[in-house]
């Protein structure tokens, strides 16, 4: 069985829909952000701008849009900080554990992962 590569889409599009741009601006956006739309699509809008605010009228992660977007994380995380920018998104990082003591128990994530595997 041969492997394919993953296809990342029309190069010359992905430039066009970011504006020529390879990178965001700063590494705001992890996978696991949470991306919740603060506003309707307006007239005129990106089309993937219009899907991502329609995707976020509940939070929802940048891996998941990348996803539902068939776009590479990359593209999306541009498209994401030209959102933030103009105030149309909002961001919500996951909380860090305050210290280990606060994280679960290894055993008891064994047994969750033991009993989701006898599902």
């Amino acid at each position: 069985m041969t492997r394919r590569p993953v296809d990342t889409g029309d190069p010359d599009r992905l430039y066009t829909v970011t504006g020529g741009r390879s990178r965001a601006d700063d590494d705001m956006f992890d996978l696991v952000t949470l991306i919740v739309s603060e506003c309707e699509p307006t007239p005129g809008m990106q089309s993937e701008n219009v899907r991502i605010l329609e995707i976020c009228r509940h939070p929802t992660s940048v891996v998941e849009l990348s996803a539902e977007l068939k776009l590479p994380v990359t593209v999306v995380r541009i498209l994401l900080g030209d959102l933030l920018a103009t105030g149309r998104i909002t961001a919500r990082h996951p909380r860090a554990a305050k210290s280990l003591a606060s994280l679960p128990d290894s055993a008891l994530l064994k047994e969750v992962l033991h009993g989701l595997r006898n599902l």
